[in-house]
């Protein structure tokens, strides 16, 4: 994993809350920064999927 390009979200605070994704082939990596130990790992199209629903707001009663 350490060999991985990680990639900040332009989102991410400037007290270490920032998120970090890399690919590598068919699959995504998705961190923490405070955290870089623990990694989620999905698929593009799963990914896609789940980017297309936080947009259409199907998660938006988790963060309300």
């Amino acid at each position: 994993m350490h060999q991985l390009n990680w990639q900040k979200s332009g989102f991410s605070g400037d007290q270490a809350n920032c998120v970090e994704i890399a690919s590598a082939g068919e699959l995504v990596h998705i961190r923490e920064s405070d955290d870089p130990t623990t990694v989620v790992t999905t698929t593009r199209a799963k990914l896609h999927a789940w980017i297309n629903g936080a947009k259409a707001g199907e998660f938006d009663h988790f963060v309300a």
